[in-house]
């Protein structure tokens, strides 16, 4: 029981409801200073791009059923793919004043982080081994991505007290375990735009079976 609720909480840490806040916390500290607005515009094209790919990927399979029942996948795993693109930059952007060896440690440490809270996903039975080795690379490629660009752009220089502090509020305002209903919402987006009574399953992949169609009117 208490390795349950600790795989509960663990996997807490990649869900929506902490994840979009905390994306909003790091856009609002990329953007304050002028000098480094571009660098904020860079942060939202690369975390806006990995969301995007993972809404398109369970719109697909629970609209039209489009997935690969031999490896199990039916879409990138949103928790680890929203895990491996915000922790390694907030915890980066934490120790943007300390030395480069710090923010690179900082970075890793949110890559483990995001493998963490993907093999959860696997514990608590919510994705296939291929969703969320998927999740994790597409996550490490938009973070990758954007904190290899910092090499030779000005990047903020913050305290790691406030920084922490915002990034630890949504935390501290959104009662632990809380779940975002994204999933549901995009199920029921996906079966409104196929036209179908409910969303595809993972059963329906491995059976072959769909979903009834939703009757005119």
């Amino acid at each position: 029981m208490n390795a349950f609720l600790n795989w509960h909480a663990l996997t807490w840490l990649g869900d929506s409801s902490l994840m979009m806040p905390m994306a909003l916390a790091i856009t609002a500290w990329l953007g304050w200073a002028r000098r480094t607005r571009p660098v904020m515009w860079l942060w939202l094209l690369c975390v806006g791009a990995a969301g995007a790919t993972v809404v398109a990927g369970k719109l697909a399979f629970m609209g039209w059923g489009l997935g690969i029942a031999a490896i199990d996948f039916t879409g990138f795993s949103g928790h680890t793919t929203l895990s491996a693109t915000l922790w390694p930059v907030a915890l980066w952007l934490a120790v943007s004043s300390f030395a480069h060896r710090w923010r690179v440690a900082a970075a890793f440490a949110g890559w483990a982080l995001g493998m963490a809270i993907g093999y959860s996903r696997l514990a608590l039975d919510a994705h296939s081994v291929s969703e969320v080795v998927s999740g994790f690379l597409l996550g490490l490629s938009a973070s990758g991505f954007f904190l290899w660009g910092q090499r030779s752009k000005p990047h903020p220089r913050l305290r790691l007290l406030p920084v922490l502090l915002t990034l630890v509020l949504p935390a501290l305002v959104i009662p632990p375990g809380t779940r975002a209903p994204t999933h549901e919402l995009i199920g029921r987006t996906a079966a409104w735009m196929a036209g179908n009574e409910r969303p595809f399953v993972r059963a329906d992949l491995h059976a072959g079976t769909r979903p009834s169609r939703r009757a005119a009117g």
